[in-house]
């Protein structure tokens, strides 16, 4: 053991973590009562500065992506972090703490002294979450990842926002877990297409033939992005974004100086927009709304959005729909429903993902082909369901909401409930967008408001804004007010006055 001393007891607040280094080493100084306590300074998902993250309810909220840590031991409570912190011994002499510069061991694998078999369809968000949860609680048998993608388990939040514009080589985008744990942790990878599912006999076929019987399944298949169905359509230069496959296609066909045409303008859709023209195209969408994101971000903020990518370059049109696209070979031009053709190099479609459930041609299924799981996401015996493809109770109404997180936490919901757990979805849904250097934070899920007050200007970051339902904060958006929305994302699990929640907001900045 190596102790150092990092600093007095009187220099650690009680509201925040303090951040202090021993060599290159930044770890976070918590105060738990009137303990200290030491943890890996940054946060395991993407390296965020915890002690610039919250303390609430007996957790630290990351700044960054909301991943959120028991204060008393590091244990992983929310995601995207798919670990707990790791801790460092402390000791205290007098006033001054010293610290080890070698965190304590990791918990080891449970032992396999369980016969089921826990089989996975799909490695994304979610069935990665699921996979890491189902050994973190302690399961010892079997788990099987099964994916259509060869190369599976990866950050796809980066795609949109860092791959297509050049500053995130496609080999580069992280895994959401490294070979190493897969195989500490014995989950077993399976690459390939489920063709189909007999849930009375809890068994799945394989594409190619293969069958696998499990004991329990949780489907985490995720979107299919929609596609083009217009003339032209099936042109080469036409692309869809949901994979790195996909994003080094774009990057092999874009060149700076093409014009690129992206029809919709979803999150996806103009997250690219921003990629694309930071990559030196030039950029036009075809968009459906004449203000992007009113519905979830309402009407100033959506203004603001759209106004930073008319600075940049971006060029709007949305008095008129595609028509077709023109091209002998490869693509010339979109052309309108109002006649207008607007020259193009590519084209990036971006209207939105339909749920991937064709192979589960027996389960319930909502209009849109969602799977209907109930408030724990099951969806049928020994059968769950997390992420994209599950609509699920949230206030009491069926929602389906394609929020990275989201998947995230459902899944580690339905792993708990899987080893006989009886865990709900009681959390504050959270996604981020990037727009030209500029992350946005959402927090809840708002389908109307009566009220909404800003503290900054959206058109000027920083900016926080809330919106209220009688008197009680439903949403929240901002940008540049990181620590702030940390705080919301724990307190909003609970009924929050607005007023209480500017003076939370006060307190923290």
């Amino acid at each position: 053991m190596a102790l150092h001393r990092v600093a007095r007891f009187a220099d650690v607040p009680e509201n925040r973590g303090l951040e202090v280094r021993i060599a290159d080493t930044k770890i976070v100084l918590l105060r738990v009562g009137d303990q200290l306590r030491a943890y890996q300074g940054e946060c395991p998902h993407a390296g965020a500065p915890l002690a610039e993250g919250a303390l609430c309810h007996g957790r630290l909220i990351c700044p960054w992506h909301k991943a959120a840590y028991r204060i008393e031991d590091g244990g992983l409570c929310d995601p995207p972090s798919l670990d707990s912190l790791k801790r460092y011994p402390l000791e205290m002499r007098d006033d001054e703490v010293w610290v080890d510069d070698q965190p304590l061991s990791d918990p080891h694998t449970p032992p396999a002294d369980d016969e089921r078999t826990f089989v996975i369809i799909g490695a994304g968000a979610a069935g990665t979450a699921g996979a890491a949860a189902l050994r973190e609680k302690g399961f010892g048998g079997r788990v099987v990842l099964i994916d259509r993608e060869a190369d599976a388990g990866y950050d796809r939040t980066v795609l949109s926002k860092f791959v297509i514009a050049g500053e995130m080589p496609p080999e580069e985008v992280p895994p959401l877990r490294d070979e190493r744990f897969y195989r500490e942790q014995r989950i077993e990878r399976i690459n390939g297409e489920v063709a189909s599912l007999d849930t009375a006999n809890k068994t799945l076929r394989l594409a190619d033939g293969q069958s696998l019987t499990y004991d329990a399944a949780l489907l985490a298949t995720g979107g299919t992005p929609n596609p083009l169905t217009l003339p032209g359509a099936d042109l080469p230069q036409v692309f869809l974004l949901r994979s790195k496959d996909q994003a080094t296609r774009i990057l092999n066909a874009a060149k700076p100086g093409q014009r690129v045409v992206i029809i919709g303008d979803s999150f996806i859709a103009l997250e690219s927009a921003s990629a694309l023209r930071q990559y030196g195209l030039e950029v036009t969408v075809l968009a459906r709304h004449a203000v992007p994101f009113v519905k979830q971000f309402g009407e100033a903020v959506g203004k603001a959005i759209r106004a930073r990518h008319v600075a940049n370059g971006v060029v709007f049109h949305s008095d008129s729909e595609a028509a077709q696209i023109e091209g002998t070979g490869k693509v010339e031009a979109v052309k309108l429903e109002n006649g207008q053709r607007l020259p193009a190099d590519l084209v990036l479609v971006g209207i939105g993902v339909s749920p991937a459930t064709d192979p589960f041609a027996d389960l319930p299924k909502e209009k849109d082909r969602s799977l209907q799981a109930d408030g724990g996401m099951r969806v049928a015996d020994g059968l769950w369901a997390a992420g994209d493809i599950a609509t699920f109770p949230l206030n009491g109404q069926p929602q389906r909401i394609e929020h990275w997180r989201l998947a995230q936490q459902q899944a580690r919901i339905a792993a708990a409930n899987m080893l006989g757990g009886d865990e709900h979805y009681l959390d504050v849904p959270y996604f981020w967008t990037w727009h030209f250097g500029k992350n946005y934070d959402y927090l809840g899920h708002a389908e109307s408001w009566d009220e909404v007050e800003f503290k900054g200007n959206p058109d000027h970051p920083p900016f926080i804004g809330l919106f209220s339902k009688n008197g009680v904060v439903v949403a929240a958006v901002a940008c540049d007010k990181e620590r702030a929305m940390a705080m919301l994302a724990e307190r909003m699990k609970q009924p929050l006055p607005v007023d209480e929640a500017w003076l939370l907001i006060r307190d923290v900045d």
